[in-house]
């Protein structure tokens, strides 16, 4: 493999792996200068912060990322080497030649807006777990600055906020053809704008970047928690914009209430605008966004094979588009025919990289808080209708989460058989298509585990 075609294909994991604000912020503009006989890979990268913050944050997950795609790797270093006009791939490619990853494209921002044009209404798949925060951002379109302002959007990582963000900004230029100002900007990237006013004694460049805008979008707000001088900003900023029935929107992965640096001065500002959530699509939402994201890649793939996707991947529509572009890699550049036992080995990789570091006692602990109960009773040879389901679930995570064979499952768990464990996880895997209710347990759950 060329490395252009390796450096696509890990962006095209970056891209799921970390947020997609931060990887178009940090990776943009980075290239596989080089990769040695010995095993050593250099990375390109635009400017000396953007190297030491890549190799300070992101570091660990390169490394992973470039083993999984080529074992011969050993090292990783980082150099300033910034793409260049002349040597950027290109992009204009017929539908037969384009490249099976992310192009260097997709990563066109407008610099005046920080909007992606790739995000947009159309590509964005509304259901029931998101219909409320869909026809708010169409409500603050009709009315900008006036119907529920501020806006706040909070749901987990992977649900799709920035791209109904980003849309809305879009959507937003769109209808008033650029005469309302507006800018979006990821809440890391407020930081560094920030340190680097402070480094420059710049600050008045700040108030002019974010104070005279007519819609401002803030993603991952979280993130500014405990940087008091990035909070004091966005407060001052939040409340000269206010003041101005500027647009304020926000996005969050937890309610304003669970949410730092929400102090009580700006919480009260919520109750005059609308507060919506984003939770985990069901089933039937899960199996439209793969057959848009497969539109959209201009591929196919079998109904069973959806079905399979549909089915295990059940809490972030990042790892759907993961396992998508690893299948793409895999019938358009190793040259392999995705079979369902292969695409068992990538949804594995994929989903349970985040629990790696979990143990078997980690799950049952969380399982046994979660339904309040004691490990102690998980284990226990009872057939109580409270004990039944939390055992089921555990036996379940343990084989989905850490790949644990049947036998050791079962001997965990009270030295059972493992036709029993293989009946638990066969009934919970099948009743989460029907149960939303269990599927959303199950998916809380797992973020307890993957936040442990």
């Amino acid at each position: 493999m060329d490395n252009e075609k390796l450096w696509k294909s890990v962006l095209s994991e970056l891209e799921i792996q970390i947020s997609r604000p931060n990887f178009l912020t940090w990776m943009k503009n980075s290239n596989l200068v080089e990769k040695t006989s010995e095993g050593e890979v250099i990375i390109g990268l635009g400017n000396n912060f953007t190297k030491e913050w890549v190799e300070n944050k992101y570091h660990k997950v390169i490394l992973e990322t470039l083993i999984s795609f080529d074992n011969s790797i050993k090292k990783v270093k980082y150099s300033v080497s910034p793409i260049s006009t002349e040597s950027k791939p290109t992009t204009v490619e017929s539908k037969k030649s384009r490249p099976a990853q992310a192009t260097f494209e997709e990563f066109k921002i407008d610099p005046e807006t920080n909007l992606h044009p790739k995000y947009n209404f159309k590509s964005f798949i509304v259901g029931s777990s998101n219909e409320l925060a869909y026809a708010a951002t169409l409500a603050v379109i009709k009315d900008v600055g006036k119907k529920y302002n501020p806006l706040f959007i909070y749901g987990g990582t992977g649900l799709g906020k920035t791209h109904l963000l980003q849309a809305l900004g879009n959507e937003i230029k769109a209808v008033y053809k650029n005469k309302l100002k507006v800018r979006y900007v990821a809440s890391e990237k407020f930081v560094n704008d920030i340190i680097s006013a402070i480094r420059n004694k710049r600050m008045e460049d700040i108030k002019e970047k974010y104070r005279t805008v007519d819609v401002l979008i803030i993603d991952d707000i979280q993130f500014l928690a405990g940087k008091e001088k990035s909070e004091e900003e966005f407060f001052n900023t939040f409340n000269a914009l206010y003041e101005l029935d500027k647009q304020i929107i926000i996005s969050s992965d937890r309610p304003p209430a669970a949410t730092p640096i929400l102090e009580e001065r700006l919480r009260s500002r919520f109750g005059g605008g609308m507060i919506a959530d984003i939770s985990y699509p069901d089933y039937e939402m899960r199996s439209a966004i793969i057959k848009t994201k497969l539109q959209e890649k201009n591929m196919s793939l079998g109904d069973d094979v959806c079905a399979m996707i549909a089915n295990k991947i059940q809490r972030n529509v990042r790892e759907i588009e993961g396992v998508l572009n690893k299948v793409i890699f895999y019938q358009e550049v190793k040259n392999i025919v995705v079979t369902t036992k292969i695409l068992e080995e990538i949804i594995g990789k994929t989903v349970r990289q985040s629990f790696k570091n979990i143990t078997p006692n980690q799950i049952m602990q969380v399982v046994a808080g979660f339904f309040e109960i004691s490990e102690k009773e998980i284990v226990e040879h009872t057939r109580r209708k409270e004990i039944v389901e939390p055992r089921q679930i555990t036996m379940f995570l343990l084989k989905d989460l850490l790949g644990m064979s049947f036998s050791d499952i079962g001997n965990k768990l009270g030295k059972r058989d493992h036709t029993t464990v293989i009946h638990a996880c066969g009934k919970i895997s099948e009743k989460m298509n029907t149960d939303q209710q269990l599927n959303n347990k199950i998916i809380l759950i797992k973020e307890i585990i993957n936040n442990k």
